[in-house]
């Protein structure tokens, strides 16, 4: 499967702002977003697992004030970044749907799969 370019890898800052972008996730229009965590790049869709709604405070708003960890801005749910589990708030013990990435020559990919296809793809 071909890989689709995300943004460039300093687009996205350690504990700090992340990077959005468009997909379709079983056929709806919605977005993926980017964060990057001790020192790696990782992809989820923006959906809270509590209740499907974006996560973010603002465009790329993804971390709480620590930069440890996810927040959902709606319900405050507490997700890890390297794994996408959530530990405290109304969804503990549910996990974001992770989004295979890679990080190659300074530029972030991600890859489809069954249910997240490019959003130009239909």
């Amino acid at each position: 499967m071909t890989a689709i370019f995300i943004c460039e890898s300093n687009a996205v800052d350690e504990g700090g702002k992340g990077f959005r972008f468009p997909l379709l996730a079983g056929g709806d229009e919605a977005t993926g977003f980017v964060v990057r965590y001790a020192g790696e790049a990782h992809a989820y869709l923006n959906r809270c697992a509590h209740v499907p709604v974006e996560l973010d405070w603002s465009p790329g708003e993804f971390f709480e004030s620590s930069g440890l960890y996810i927040m959902c801005a709606t319900h405050g749910a507490i997700y890890v970044p390297d794994s996408g589990y959530c530990t405290g708030g109304p969804c503990r013990g549910g996990r974001l749907r992770k989004i295979k990435i890679s990080e190659v020559d300074g530029k972030i990919f991600w890859e489809q799969d069954d249910y997240l296809k490019a959003a130009d793809s239909c």
